[in-house]
Formats: C-alpha cells, structure tokens, sequence
C-alpha cells in the first residue's frame, strides 16, 4: 500500500468514527438523553466577521450556536445548507433571534471580508459569515475537528472538500449536537428549538 493511499485510508478513518460518534451523540440528545460527552471541541480563536467586527471563542457564550464550515465557491452543499438555515431562522419566529448562526470559510484566500459580505446578502441577515489568516483559520479548524482539504482543478481553479455537518453549540459554546446535510425540515427545526429552548 503506498504512503499516500495509507494517509488518505486513516483519514477517512478518523472521519468516519468521528461522524459515528457525533450521530451517536445527536441521536441521544434529539430522545431526550444527555448532550455529546469526551469529545473536546472547541477553543481559542480570532476571526472577523463580514462587517470587520473580531469574533472570539468568547463571543459563543450567552446564547445558543449554530455553525457550519464551508466557502463562498462551493457549488452545491454551502448555498443549500445556508438557504435551509435562513429559513429555519425564519420559522423559528422570534426564537430565531436568540440563535447565533455562524458561517466559518475554509477557504480564506479567496473568501475575504468583503466577499464573505457580498456573498451573504443572498441568505438571512443574521448570518454572520467569519475569515481571517490562513493561520487563523487552520486553527479553528483544528480544534473543532473539522476535516478541510484542497482539491486541484484546471489551471488555477480549485475546490475544497469540507466537513458538511452544522455544529450545535449551547450557550457555553459546547457542542451538543449537529444537524446532518439536508436533513428533513422537521427533524432540523425540533433540534434547533430544543438548542434554544435549553440555553
């Protein structure tokens, strides 16, 4: 087996027992059991928001979080999963005003600030869309266990294969659940009312 298959065999690896654990996880919390335990995730960071104001790991605490990782170029599952959270925000009612929905770039060479601003006129409002360095980013990445890589493509054109999963984050900034790609509106709203209900 070559080096690079070996790489690519354990990090899908540990992709899938994550997602495992995860859904585990979720699946207690959505009948009723306790929120997602030994899974450290989450930590110190400095990112800024569409409008220039700085977001830390401070900023997640007073109130419930929903937050997804993805890039203003992806072509399909960003732009879904953030018209689904724009409309779960506006059928939660005025409930939606006490969720903080978070989109983090992956891909901040190109999803600057103000691209990030142009890019989310198109969704809700109260979309908070966050970039920052490279450096910056890679190490948020890392310590929410978000799985991120570049894929080439013609010339100077790539795209990035993301996690796809929108953490659920309680009013401590803990990770409590997830909502999975295109999962049934019901399903997705039930778990945001619980989120909020419970910060």
């Amino acid at each position: 087996m070559s080096g690079l298959r070996l790489v690519r065999l354990v990090t899908w690896a540990a992709i899938a027992v994550l997602l495992v654990v995860l859904a585990i996880g979720a699946w207690q919390w959505q009948k009723g059991g306790s929120p997602i335990a030994g899974i450290a995730i989450g930590g110190p960071f400095e990112l800024t928001d569409q409008h220039g104001a700085t977001v830390t790991e401070a900023s997640l605490k007073g109130h419930p979080s929903a937050m997804f990782f993805g890039y203003t170029f992806c072509p399909d599952v960003c732009p879904t999963t953030l018209s689904d959270l724009s409309l779960l925000l506006l059928t939660l009612g005025p409930d939606g005003d006490r969720l903080k929905a978070y989109f983090v770039t992956v891909d901040p060479e190109r999803d600057t600030r103000e691209h990030m601003a142009d890019y989310l006129q198109a969704f809700d409002p109260r979309l908070i869309g966050l970039t920052g360095s490279r450096q910056a980013i890679d190490g948020m990445l890392k310590a929410y266990r978000v799985y991120s890589k570049k894929i080439p493509g013609d010339g100077d054109d790539y795209t990035m294969d993301h996690t796809a999963a929108v953490y659920l984050l309680d009013s401590d900034g803990r990770l409590t659940g997830t909502l999975d790609y295109q999962e049934p509106e019901a399903t997705a709203l039930a778990k945001l009312r619980r989120l909020v209900e419970g910060s």
